[in-house]
């Protein structure tokens, strides 16, 4: 009797499609495991970079009402540039005080130098009489013993002569008093140097009513109006320095096995589509805050609600090559930035296949 078996040869041939995909995606998935893999050891990098700088608070040392606002915001600085003044005029009162101050203390110690010579000039006149009383006691005595003067006369001129040198004590002694109230003698003097740091300190206030940017960068966030009065350390405005700009890249702690500093970085500024930059690793972060703080001396631990923990990302220090001057203008802080390290020279096949797919994906900032 004939047996059909018809299905039983087509089921084996309805599974081939199946296994044919099921081949391409374990492939693909392979190679995208692969590429992970070995892109973190031999091409580290980060879409996720950032424009960092220093950022400084810039406040008035000094306090006053606002005279002048040199700067606009976001306006670009040199060093020096002037950014806004306060009224100076209580401050040069103050170095004019100052001024009289200093001419007062000269003058009052160029009169304690002429009493000092004046007190030497006692001791010379104290000493003069002292020898002179001093002659005139021994003369007496060998008078007495002759029996030629009175023992009255005698005891007069002793008297005379401790008279003599009592004097001479106290002229030594109103000298020593006067030479020690004035202190050492020229630009030493004590008295003469605490004036001339009065008026230091009064020069440098006048000074400080201009406030100046500590270096080439720019300015923003700029809060100040005509007549507003500010206080000593009040922030006024954000000054960026320009001389300190950075690029920081977080990246897992997988992908720091080939980094080392002043390995080559190529870098793609989404503000900047097409170009490649050339930077190079300034350093590697130390540490991270786990997100494990201690409260009342007891450790917290975050709990985990996923099935993998999340990998610990540190921070690593990039400069773009050349000087500040190189940077492009088009680079804002906090603009995002495509990094691509290059260890150990950049000459492993799959470095440069990532720069490759890094210069492609240059291209494609502009669309989003």
């Amino acid at each position: 009797m004939p047996t059909d078996t018809g299905p039983e040869i087509a089921e084996p041939e309805s599974k081939k499609p199946i296994f044919l995909v099921l081949a391409i995606v374990l492939v693909l998935l392979s190679g995208i495991v692969t590429w992970t893999v070995a892109s973190d050891h031999y091409a580290p990098g980060s879409s996720r970079g950032i424009v960092s700088a220093s950022v400084v608070q810039v406040a008035p040392r000094v306090s006053g009402r606002i005279i002048a606002i040199e700067v606009h915001d976001n306006a670009i600085l040199d060093t020096g540039d002037a950014m806004f003044r306060i009224d100076p005029r209580p401050f040069e009162l103050a170095v004019e005080r100052a001024q009289a101050s200093l001419a007062q203390v000269v003058q009052g110690v160029d009169a304690s130098s002429a009493q000092i010579e004046a007190a030497q000039a006692q001791i010379a006149q104290a000493r003069a009489n002292a020898d002179t009383a001093r002659t005139s006691a021994e003369r007496s005595a060998a008078l007495f013993e002759r029996g030629i003067v009175s023992g009255a006369a005698r005891d007069q001129a002793q008297a005379n002569l401790a008279a003599a040198e009592a004097a001479l004590h106290a002229a030594q002694a109103t000298a020593e008093s006067a030479r020690l109230q004035l202190g050492a003698a020229g630009e030493g003097n004590p008295q003469i140097r605490a004036a001339e740091l009065a008026l230091e300190v009064a020069e440098y206030d006048l000074l400080s009513t201009v406030a100046r940017a500590p270096g080439p960068g720019v300015v923003t966030n700029v809060h100040l109006g005509l007549g507003q009065f500010v206080g000593t350390g009040s922030p006024t405005m954000t000054f960026i320095d320009g001389e300190a700009v950075w690029i920081t890249a977080d990246l897992r702690e997988n992908q720091l096995v080939n980094v080392q500093p002043n390995d080559r970085v190529t870098l793609v500024f989404d503000a900047i589509p097409g170009q490649i930059f050339e930077g190079h690793v300034e350093s590697l972060g130390w540490g991270i805050n786990p997100g494990r703080s201690e409260v009342g001396g007891l450790p917290v631990n975050t709990p985990i609600s996923q099935w993998f923990e999340p990998a610990r990302k540190m921070p690593v220090r990039i400069v773009l090559e050349g000087t500040t001057h190189t940077w492009p203008r088009q680079a804002r802080l906090g603009g995002k930035i495509n990094v691509l390290i290059h260890p150990d020279g950049g000459t492993h096949f799959v470095t440069r296949t990532a720069a490759f797919f890094q210069r492609i994906g240059s291209w494609t900032t502009a669309l989003y």
